[in-house]
């Protein structure tokens, strides 16, 4: 029997969820969305699990990640009941329920802990920068080596377990039966979405904002490659420091656009941002912006003598491993490449 709990709906409205109690269940909003179909039917059937409380059906269904947030569905809704935000709130939730650690609830729920762990990360930095008597040279050696085992040790030990569990909500709980051959062919499925996020190409005039997210995706995995792997603030090699450049630049400059529309709230989906939106947006463009001064100090011969700048961009980096890339609004990147995939692998198996 399913456990029905009314208050749940408050506690979705700590993740961001607004008004989602004014729905009258008339189905505007599934019939306006152009990502809806019979088979996969929301974001009705999201909103009257919410406000029954059916948390557990709600953490085995995948339909919050099949959506995109267009805003269609809200702009629709004849109670102004946010649907499109109910969504969002939800992939906020489903994110808690994933981390084993519980610290995604309380960094999504609490502002002041939000605020409490980046001054934490920050004194570290500057700690660990006395501790080696601010000598720039190893501070930099730190760097390098930190952004590597930092990418293994969050993808090990939070990452790798938040997705074993979601397979285990959505899969392995609701007991439907899967092959190994059926993971194997649905593979391409996770590949494809991780890095094209193509299925948000079926929202109506969405073509700009999922060709931003594409160049935003490859763009951060490039800037990654380039500062890790080729190690652009050591490297001499023309080719690598250029595109260094040229991939910070990127980045910083469509991270300004999503924070102008942010600010703007000229859409829909930018009316109601939480603050794991800012810090996801800010903090992306602060890494681009920080490594593109960093690289040019450098090639200006002006660090030493500014050894605050790589400082400053130690800490930002830190910052974005530790607590923005396991617990904030980087994981929906992974989550929902992961749904897309555990869906494909669910039809495979009906």
């Amino acid at each position: 029997m399913a456990n029905i709990d009314p208050k749940f709906g408050e506690a979705l409205k700590e993740y961001g969820g607004v008004n989602f109690n004014a729905c009258y269940n008339c189905g505007n909003c599934t019939a306006v969305c152009s990502l809806s179909t019979p088979e996969d039917s929301f974001p009705r059937e999201m909103v009257r699990l919410s406000v029954l409380g059916l948390q557990d059906d709600l953490k085995s269904s995948l339909k919050p990640w099949l959506c995109y947030y267009c805003g269609e569905c809200t702009t629709h809704c004849p109670q102004t009941a946010n649907p499109g935000e109910l969504m969002m709130s939800l992939r906020r939730w489903l994110t808690s329920q994933y981390d084993w650690t519980g610290l995604s609830g309380l960094l999504y729920k609490s502002l002041p802990l939000s605020i409490i762990a980046f001054v934490l990360t920050t004194i570290g930095v500057i700690a660990f920068a006395a501790y080696e008597s601010f000598n720039l040279e190893t501070i930099i050696h730190f760097g390098h080596y930190f952004e590597m085992i930092a990418i293994g040790a969050v993808f090990t030990f939070i990452l790798l377990p938040n997705i074993i569990r979601m397979w285990w909500f959505v899969i392995l709980k609701p007991k439907i039966q899967v092959s190994f051959s059926t993971y194997v062919k649905s593979i391409r499925e996770l590949i494809v979405h991780m890095f094209t996020q193509k299925r948000s190409l079926g929202c109506d005039d969405n073509q700009v904002r999922w060709f931003e997210h594409l160049i935003l995706v490859f763009g951060y995995l490039a800037l990654l490659f380039t500062t890790v792997f080729l190690d652009w603030f050591s490297s001499q090699n023309l080719f690598v420091i250029i595109l260094g450049y040229v991939e910070s630049v990127v980045i910083f400059v469509v991270t300004f656009d999503f924070m102008g529309s942010r600010i703007k709230k000229n859409k829909e989906i930018n009316k109601f941002s939480q603050p794991s939106d800012w810090f996801f947006v800010i903090w992306l463009f602060l890494m681009g912006l920080t490594a593109f001064i960093v690289r040019a100090f450098i090639d200006l011969d002006i660090l030493e003598t500014n050894s605050w700048m790589y400082l400053l961009h130690l800490t930002v980096l830190v910052q974005w491993a530790l607590i923005i890339v396991p617990f904030g609004k980087w994981t929906h990147f992974l989550y929902r490449s992961f749904a897309m995939y555990f869906d494909k692998v669910k039809k495979m198996s009906a």
